[in-house]
Parts: C-alpha cells; structure tokens; sequence
C-alpha cells in the first residue's frame, strides 16, 4: 500500500481498538511469528513452532486489545496489571503497517489510559529491535539489558524515572 506519488503509505486513518476474543489467538500467534522473525533470527533465537507458542501460552483476551483498520487484524497489544504497574506486552504491528504512524498513534492511546491511571508501564523489547525508538519517543527509558532482551520503563505522563 504506497501512495499515489509512490512514498510511503499513508497513515491509517480508520483504525480502532477492539476487545480481543478466544478466537483471535491463532492469527495473533501467526502476526507475531512474522513480525518477530527477523529480530528473533538476528538474535539466534528464532524456533518456527516456540515463537507462537508463547503466544499461545500468555495470551489474556481479557487485557488484549485487537488493532483493526478497515475490519482486518492489523495488530494487537497486551496491557496487563502485574505489582502496582501495566506490562505492555505483545505489541504487534502487520509488516505492511509498520512505517506510518500506527504504531504511534495506538501506543498514544493504549498510554492515554495508563496515564489517567496514573500508573508506570514496563516492557521488554528485542535488542537492536527497531520498536525501542517509538518507545523512547514515548518516554520510555532504559533500566536494565542483557545479550538479549532491554526492559523498559515509563512513569505516567512519560517524565524521566529516577
């Protein structure tokens, strides 16, 4: 999907947020699979079969939410309560829908929430994942790394944690 003058495609005007259901998981686990494959191989770490699994395994249609533009699964992303904070967590975007401002924009949202409630949001990124600049211009900060996994840390309202 480009634009008519060949850039890039347009932001997705008609996105929603919708609550996810039982059914939602197998093509959840299959976005993720896509998604996840080129930093998972970079990292060694890519196993056809455990990459969905694990999906499978913590998926909570109860803190899920299912991205949708014109009707079709564009994404999901996970916010769930965990000791006094949100993990964010499963935050997939469909490769054809990276690159435009979605991601941005439901991130915008989904902190919109957490914000009102005035509650810190952590998460783990990939390292040298492309997904940790939208988190840091999010207000996102690092707060501890290994070989392979950053955990990041936002306050509500996004200022700088101490």
């Amino acid at each position: 999907m480009h634009s008519a003058a060949g850039g890039p495609p347009a932001p997705a005007a008609g996105w929603v947020l919708r609550a996810a259901v039982v059914a939602d998981v197998e093509e959840i686990a299959e976005l993720r699979a896509e998604v996840m494959r080129a930093d998972l191989e970079r990292l060694g770490r890519y196993d056809e079969q455990r990459v969905r699994q694990r999906l499978r395994d913590s998926f909570s249609p109860r803190y899920t939410s299912v991205v949708e533009v014109d009707g079709e699964l564009a994404g999901c992303v996970t916010v769930r309560p965990v000791e006094g904070r949100y993990w964010l967590e499963h935050f997939y975007l469909a490769t054809h829908r990276q690159g435009n401002g979605l991601g941005s924009a439901v991130l915008h949202a989904v902190l919109a929430r957490t914000d009102a409630r005035g509650t810190a949001v952590a998460l783990h990124v990939l390292q040298g994942s492309a997904a940790r600049r939208l988190y840091e211009r999010h207000g996102f900060t690092v707060q501890a790394q290994d070989p392979v996994d950053v955990l990041l840390v936002r306050p509500p309202g996004g200022a700088a944690v101490g």
